[in-house]
């Protein structure tokens, strides 16, 4: 039989970063192997479930590249399906209806806790013969109630529950909606699911889920619980510890093959080489190699890998990464250079492309003030001359390319007896609005004659009224 993952997200709020690397885990582990992945909504949970949701988890996969093969499946549509199977367990008796009230139900929770008695249904309708008036049924799945559940986890090895410890789930409600534990085994065995890999949030799911698929006559899938990501602070990795929506990342300019390589490592290894590709990803991925233990978010690591990729990787597909940012933020790029220069010029000191962009701004509109710190120390009454005279030899520059207004500032500093910082610095703020630019030669070429120019005499104007 040839492997089906499957990635089965709630549509109920953002695709997080667990949830990102369950996917690519899913996704890789199918690529590796030949097989099929595929993408499922569950979104049965109708109070919570909303469109906008569903919108932003395909949207983070399309970033990501995390392409399905089949899908996307939504569980609401097969409201008839689980119908079906909740009947036929029913005519088997192996699930029945129960008519506990909340009431009954919280008195029996409460007892439980002060006798030291872990919470759970005690059967009682197990073998009522009939209904109560005034009360809509659940239905439950009779769970047996003796023997054991084992299966080998890919990860964690064997793991061995107890039916005693399984009380009788619920696998419908009282509107005859079907609940997550069933709906979810349905569709495993109805899609085929050979390799289920997921959150070791799930492990408590699984022995309950594996006896419905048992009471179903399905064959089991193989599982894989893959640890949870933690915080610096040990706890488990939520709002509070930064961005954790993967189109968040996006937003602060992270690279999807950045964040892909950060999530396969954060988990998972291969001696110790820490950058893969994506093609390296699929070919040394192995679920064995997974760690058990629970792996701590770093920013930092993180950060350092999206530098790594905006200074090596292709810079035509990081200029149409980064024009994305420029759309966001309304800027035409029409009137200056091409993006695919700016990032050649500015990629070494980028560790992120919203960094780009903002240092790169000043070449497609014109910046409403200078920054103050670089005005008190380089647009002193001395930088005037300099200025006047960088305006005077750029006008007369025939062709405007780098090694030309290079050797026009290099000639100035001779000629005046300057270092080179005290031409380039005083022009770097004329010319960007602050003391940091690409290359002083690179950004002169790319920013053009007429804006140059005209920047020159903005500035020296500046200076003049400043000085009066």
């Amino acid at each position: 039989m040839s492997v089906k993952t499957r990635f089965a997200p709630s549509p109920t709020g953002y695709l997080h970063v667990g949830g990102a690397r369950t996917a690519l885990y899913s996704w890789l582990y199918a690529k590796k192997t030949n097989g099929r992945f595929v993408l499922r909504i569950e979104d049965t949970d109708r109070e919570r479930s909303t469109q906008e949701s569903i919108d932003v988890i395909m949207q983070g996969m399309s970033w990501l590249g995390l392409d399905f093969d089949e899908g996307p499946f939504y569980q609401t549509q097969r409201f008839e399906r689980y119908g079906e199977l909740i009947q036929s367990l029913l005519d088997q008796d192996k699930a029945y209806y129960c008519y506990c009230s909340r009431d009954e139900l919280d008195a029996l929770r409460k007892q439980q806790m002060e006798q030291k008695i872990k919470p759970r249904y005690d059967g009682r309708c197990r073998h009522r013969q009939q209904p109560r008036e005034g009360i809509d049924p659940v239905v439950r799945f009779r769970n047996p109630e003796h023997g054991e559940v084992v299966f080998e986890d890919l990860i964690r090895g064997t793991i061995a529950v107890s039916n005693q410890e399984l009380d009788d789930l619920i696998i419908a409600r009282s509107d005859g909606t079907p609940t997550y534990n069933f709906t979810v085994v349905v569709d495993d065995m109805d899609m085929n699911i050979t390799h289920v890999i997921r959150g070791d949030d799930h492990i408590n799911n699984t022995p309950r889920q594996i006896n419905i698929l048992r009471a179903l006559g399905a064959e089991l899938p193989n599982y894989a619980h893959v640890p949870m990501i933690l915080g610096s602070d040990g706890a488990r990795l939520s709002k509070r510890h930064g961005a954790v929506s993967v189109l968040q990342y996006r937003e602060q300019g992270y690279l999807p093959k950045a964040l892909l390589n950060y999530l396969v490592r954060l988990g998972w290894s291969h001696g110790d080489q820490e950058v893969f590709s994506i093609e390296e990803m699929t070919e040394l991925f192995e679920l064995s190699n997974v760690n058990r233990a629970a792996s701590t978010f770093n920013s930092e690591k993180l950060l350092w890998l999206n530098h790594h990729y905006i200074k090596h990787d292709d810079p035509e597909q990081l200029a149409n990464q980064l024009f994305w940012h420029f759309q966001k933020n309304e800027v035409d790029i029409e009137s200056g250079p091409p993006l695919v220069d700016v990032v050649k010029v500015l990629r070494e000191r980028s560790k992120t492309l919203v960094e780009m962009m903002e240092m790169s701004l000043f070449f497609y509109a014109d910046f409403e003030s200078y920054d103050e710190k670089a005005v008190k120390k380089q647009f002193k009454p001395e930088a005037l001359e300099v200025l006047q005279a960088l305006l005077e030899q750029f006008s007369a520059v025939e062709a405007w390319e780098g090694e030309s207004l290079h050797h026009v500032v290099t000639g100035l500093a001779e000629s005046m007896q300057k270092k080179m910082g005290e031409i380039a610095q005083p022009l770097r703020v004329a010319i960007a609005g602050r003391a940091v630019s690409p290359p002083i030669d690179a950004t002169l070429e790319l920013l053009g004659r007429q804006k140059t120019l005209q920047r020159l005499e903005r500035a020296i104007k500046f200076i003049e009224q400043k000085n009066l």
